[in-house]
């Protein structure tokens, strides 16, 4: 009897350890049953992939080649990718590498036969592969097998962040673009750290056949964490907004020597701001009066507040009855400290653009209207109303804000609009008789924005932050 109660008792005992050691979708089944004691003569401690072979087999996932090798250089064939990942899918879902693929098995089929029946079973392939499974493995291949073989319970995307910004960028992982076959489930790999590719910038070499050694190392990076890889990027450096110039954000025009409309005038501002000059020298026909040139100055004045990002904001004119007239821009009091003003002003919004996006209040994953949020915020967080400034002082141009964190409402436009054409964003001014704001196009859409009323409480008030054009009337006309 007490022989009986003991076998009854191992029993029941055996049926409660079994969950524990095999629990059904769990990590806590990739356990090292085997230790490593140099089972394969070419696998050498020196060798790049040590650690992963030297897994792959205490996971019971490999035992080599019939030779006794690894074969680290030898090719993998897509079938054993195949064989490999059915593997690793079982011994997540049941606590066994091969129960999965154990329902598959037929007499005379290949040995990756089961495996891929059970994979297609699982949902994570189909027949996109039919005809390969003899033919060695493409990285990009071998890429579509795993992504699709754990869920993201456990395989997270630990460096999903990391990756978006810096494949966005198109300075790393260059060899991989949306024509590359399998190129998300390839980026799957960078996102999980089971692949930071191989070179400083992440090349993936997708067509390249992967090697016995290269894939040991993804595969051991699916069923241990601690394996898992972080790449090294600087991607700050990939979007530093350095080098770039306010010339550069004006669009080319074209020079009209005797502009006789806005557009015509538009065109030779654009043309005198992109080869960063402030003179425009125009020519028309003889007899110019001053009533005549200061109507072209303060057409030229009000087109060139257009671009409030530029530090322009007054003009002065000489002409002469033979037709020539010449436009100096400059800002009010600035003197010749105008072009020092304009330095400071793009160096100070560069670095403004790089820190937010070192610090990660920008991502590459964000749409132009978030983007332009977070500038919003910036603005109205780090500057104040100067309720001190007259007609003549700096703080209508952006250099004021900058510089010493106080402007009025020109000088908030200017900033802001220099701040979203670093990012690309379209934008030019709207204005009225007393105030000017922001004209957006935010992924399509034109927005208003008044960054001076936003950061006019206690509080930032994001109701002037992309306003539909019947919102901003009802705020300011224009």
């Amino acid at each position: 009897m007490k022989k009986r109660i003991a076998a009854m008792l191992l029993a029941v005992s055996l049926l409660l350890t079994v969950p524990a050691l095999a629990a059904p979708d769990s990590t806590g089944n990739f356990t090292r049953s085997k230790t490593y004691s140099g089972e394969f003569s070419d696998l050498s401690e020196r060798s790049v992939f040590y650690d992963n072979v030297v897994a792959l087999y205490e996971y019971g996932l490999s035992v080599g080649k019939v030779d006794g090798t690894f074969g680290l250089q030898d090719s993998m064939t897509v079938g054993q990718i195949i064989i490999f990942a059915g593997r690793i899918r079982s011994l997540y879902r049941t606590g066994s590498a091969e129960a999965g693929a154990s329902g598959y098995t037929a007499v005379g089929q290949a040995a990756y036969v089961p495996y891929l029946r059970y994979l297609q079973a699982e949902g994570v392939l189909g027949s996109e592969l039919d005809g390969t499974y003899f033919s060695a493995a493409t990285r990009a291949q071998v890429a579509h097998v795993l992504a699709g073989t754990l869920p993201e319970a456990a395989l997270p995307a630990v460096n999903d962040a990391l990756v978006t910004q810096a494949y966005a960028s198109r300075k790393f992982i260059t060899d991989v673009t949306e024509y590359t076959p399998y190129y998300r489930d390839i980026l799957t790999l960078y996102r999980t750290g089971v692949s930071i590719g191989s070179d400083d910038t992440g090349s993936y070499l997708p067509d390249q056949v992967i090697t016995r050694g290269a894939c040991a190392a993804m595969l051991t990076r699916m069923v241990d964490a601690s394996l898992r890889l972080t790449p090294n990027w600087d991607i700050a450096g990939a979007y530093s907004a350095a080098g770039t110039t306010l010339a550069s954000l004006v669009p080319a025009g074209t020079y009209i020597a005797a502009p006789s409309t806005a557009d015509e005038m538009d065109q030779s501002i654009r043309y005198m701001l992109s080869t960063n000059s402030n003179t425009l020298k125009l020519r028309y026909d003889p007899g110019v009066t001053s009533t005549f040139a200061r109507q072209v100055m303060q057409q030229a004045l009000s087109i060139v507040k257009t671009y409030c990002e530029q530090c322009y904001n007054t003009v002065t004119c000489s002409y002469s009855i033979s037709g020539d007239v010449i436009l100096t821009f400059s800002a009010a009091s600035a003197g010749d400290a105008i072009q020092s003003y304009r330095d400071e002003t793009m160096a100070s919004a560069i670095a403004v653009h790089d820190q937010l996006w070192r610090s990660g209040a920008l991502r590459a994953d964000m749409s132009e209207y978030e983007m332009a949020r977070v500038y919003f915020t910036w603005i109205c967080e780090n500057c104040v109303y100067d309720y001190s400034a007259g007609e003549t002082s700096i703080s209508h141009i952006p250099y004021s804000l900058f510089h010493s964190g106080k402007a009025v409402c020109d000088g908030y436009t200017g900033a802001y609009n220099l701040l979203l054409k670093l990012e690309g964003i379209d934008c030019t001014t709207v204005s009225n008789a007393s105030h000017i704001w922001t004209l957006a196009t935010l992924d399509g859409t034109q927005y208003h924005i008044d960054t001076t009323w936003g950061d006019s409480g206690n509080t930032i008030n994001y109701t002037y932050f992309a306003m539909t054009p019947s919102e901003s009337w009802s705020y300011h006309s224009w």
